[in-house]
């Protein structure tokens, strides 16, 4: 059973065949009852009428003989107060329902006057003589007339009669139509209502498979798309504007940043590769050659490989717990006193001069990582740098701002993006020699993304490049 509503489409129109066919049966049911009552109401209101009819000559001292009884299938009984009966239709054969079982008078009263029919001494008195009862009660039972029985609605009346006391007159209506027409409608529904339900489930199987087709195209793309591992595939979009739609596009987006990471994923191990594989290389060499020829070993040079790939290898973890997802920790500290500390000792770099110098700005995050940002720019700063490097820190509303300015040619306009790309070198700037592997501004940018903050550059006033650090205060 659950193999067999394992599929969306068979749950939805199991749902929506469930649902119509209760829907249906509560339908169903209320129209039968409604029919039955409105149905059952006439044939009392048939009833009522001929009762009265009778009461109405009894009331004008009609004599039992002379009553109109036979009326068309409507059988007619007069009971006296004691539970006599005194009259009944000719036809009336047997009745139940009205609670006198016999159905002719076991007397004759032609002329009405026999003393059996006299008023009760136990009669209440509510009706005066000739009076009809404006109450009628109304009871179902069966009445055979003439070999056929069938099903009746009785109604009872009473009326005072003089000399006669209190009788009851019962007058039935068949309730044969009533029974066929409910029928008839009971058996429209047994046959309709499997059909109407055979049409729902086929149109919602059918809407349903429709309104899936682009779910099962975009899945079978993405199982394409997992076993050729082509990143660079995008699954159909359906023109229907709706879920699915939004849906394919969503799943799109999220293909083509994930074709992205894989590149630069890709582009990062290969760069890498190529950086580690210059200061390793060379400090094989020199290795090799001072175990050849002792007097010829560089240790100087060998230090400062090992020192160049130390920095690297530093520099390539950080990235990698940075694209981890690695969340920076929640203390809190002065920023002003980070960057001061950082900027202490280093030549040409000085503090910039304004009403706030010297201000605590508190920030929150990893001091570590913030430290090796401003760092980052101060060593970016005075690579390219002629002569000074300004640094400076301020508080602008809910916003930490950190300065680093140099007098140097600057960065171009186009490149200001570029430049915080991971092992990118700009035409002017440093080389391998320099010991930079284009990394530090990349490590900056993530770093300053990481603690909710941004970094971007522009051209400062003294015409060099001004990198501009936000981050937001505590």
């Amino acid at each position: 059973m659950r193999r067999a509503l394992g599929s969306v489409r068979a749950r939805a129109t199991l749902g929506a065949t469930v649902v119509v066919a209760i829907a249906l049966f509560a339908a169903g049911t209320a129209v039968l009852l409604s029919l039955w009552s409105n149905l059952s109401g006439q044939a009392g209101t048939q009833a009522e009428r001929t009762a009265r009819a009778v009461a109405a000559d009894l009331a004008a001292g009609t004599a039992y003989d002379k009553l109109s009884l036979d009326h068309d299938d409507r059988p007619v009984q007069v009971v006296d107060t004691s539970g006599r009966l005194v009259a009944a239709s000719e036809d009336l054969e047997r009745i139940s329902g009205t609670g006198v079982e016999a159905v002719r008078p076991k007397a004759p009263t032609g002329n009405g006057g026999d003393d059996s029919g006299t008023a009760d001494d136990d009669d209440d008195g509510s009706l005066s003589p000739g009076e009809i009862d404006d109450d009628v009660v109304f009871t179902d039972g069966s009445a055979t007339v003439e070999g056929d029985e069938a099903d009746y609605r009785f109604a009872a009346v009473r009326v005072e009669v003089d000399g006669k006391g209190t009788l009851t007159v019962y007058a039935g209506a068949p309730l044969s139509v009533e029974q066929s027409a409910v029928s008839t409608a009971l058996t429209v529904m047994l046959i309709g209502f499997p059909l109407l339900l055979g049409v729902v489930a086929g149109v919602t199987w059918l809407v349903t498979r429709r309104a899936l087709r682009p779910v099962e195209g975009i899945r079978a793309e993405m199982a394409a798309i997992t076993a050729s591992q082509d990143l660079a595939r995008r699954v159909p979009v359906p023109d229907t504007h709706d879920e699915v739609a939004r849906l394919a596009r969503t799943t799109n987006e999220t293909l083509a940043a994930l074709e992205a990471s894989v590149e630069r994923q890709r582009r990062f191990v290969a760069d890498a590769s190529h950086e580690l594989r210059s200061p390793i290389a060379s400090l094989r060499t020199q290795l090799e050659v001072g175990a050849a020829h002792p007097e010829l070993l560089d240790v100087d040079g060998a230090v400062e490989d090992t020192v160049r790939l130390q920095r690297l290898a530093a520099d390539l973890l950080l990235l990698a717990r940075l694209d981890a997802g690695e969340r920076p920790a929640g203390a809190c500290f002065d920023l002003a006193e980070l960057v001061r500390e950082q900027a202490e000792g280093r030549v040409g770099v000085t503090p910039g001069t304004g009403p706030e110098t010297g201000a605590v700005v508190e920030v929150a995050g990893s001091r570590t990582q913030l430290g090796r940002l401003v760092a980052n720019l101060l060593d970016n700063a005075q690579r390219h740098a002629r002569s000074a490097v300004t640094v400076s820190v301020r508080r602008e509303g809910e916003r930490a701002v950190v300065e680093v300015a140099d007098d140097g040619d600057g960065v171009p306009e186009d490149d200001r993006e570029r430049v915080f790309e991971r092992f990118v070198r700009l035409d002017a700037a440093r080389s391998r020699d320099d010991g930079g592997a284009g990394l530090g501004l990349a490590i900056a940018r993530d770093v300053a993304v990481r603690h909710g903050g941004t970094l971007t550059v522009r051209e400062a006033t003294a015409g060099g490049a001004l990198f501009e650090l936000r981050l937001p205060v505590t």
